[in-house]
């Protein structure tokens, strides 16, 4: 751990979840990039956090509580099948006899419903794929960014955030392979002091990408980075 005060290394280990889900205002990714620098403890939980943010970034809060229902023809298939038996002799041990055995398949049949209804919930899912954070050069006056990288089968994902882009101007991606070819990575439209945040994709793979740079109308370099 470094030898920030106590408090304030704790602060910064609770925003590790926020990180891996690439959350967080820009200054707080920046603050958090910084601390994992110098604190190997805190690398070390987010390397064990990364790969549940597949997981995490599925969840929704408001239905954490919610049970599945049992399906709504369930009533009406049972009904059906006592309709279909027909009325016969009046045998009241029978009859007790035929309803508790209806009333055990019915309960059966809601158990296995929501049985089925948490199983699909709690399905293993395949692990996300790490962030990797990495340091982006600003080079037109008001704009500030932060970027991951994200490595994948298919090529390299540039998750790029940040403000000051200008409004309504098409800003163009490429990403640097070893080669020295610029790649194209996708478009995306400024949208000025608002906050930014976009994916843009490359089939340059992880191990072949040495940068990305972000270009603007006239083809000049808003920012960049070097892998």
């Amino acid at each position: 751990m470094t030898d920030q005060p106590r408090d304030a290394h704790r602060r910064l280990r609770e925003q590790l979840g926020v990180y891996a889900l690439g959350h967080g205002t820009p200054e707080e990714r920046a603050a958090v990039r910084a601390h994992l620098d110098g604190c190997a403890a805190c690398r070390a939980e987010l390397a064990e956090l990364t790969p549940l943010t597949g997981r995490l970034a599925g969840v929704d809060p408001d239905r954490l509580d919610d049970l599945p229902a049992p399906p709504p023809e369930l009533a009406d298939a049972v009904l059906a099948r006592i309709a279909a038996a027909g009325p016969g002799p009046v045998d009241l041990a029978a009859r007790r006899a035929r309803r508790t055995r209806w009333a055990a398949a019915a309960a059966a049949a809601v158990v296995a419903a929501v049985a089925f209804g948490a199983g699909w919930l709690s399905r293993p899912l395949p692990p996300a794929p790490p962030l990797e954070p990495v340091a982006v050069a600003v080079v037109a006056e008001g704009v500030r960014a932060t970027a991951d990288v994200v490595p994948h089968t298919w090529g390299v994902e540039v998750k790029l955030s940040g403000a000051g882009f200008t409004a309504g101007q098409v800003y163009r991606v490429t990403v640097l392979d070893e080669a020295g070819r610029d790649v194209p990575a996708g478009q995306f439209i400024g949208v000025g002091a608002e906050q930014l945040d976009c994916n843009l994709n490359s089939s340059v793979l992880r191990e072949d990408a040495a940068g990305f740079a972000v270009l603007d109308a006239s083809g000049a370099v808003v920012l960049s980075s070097t892998f």
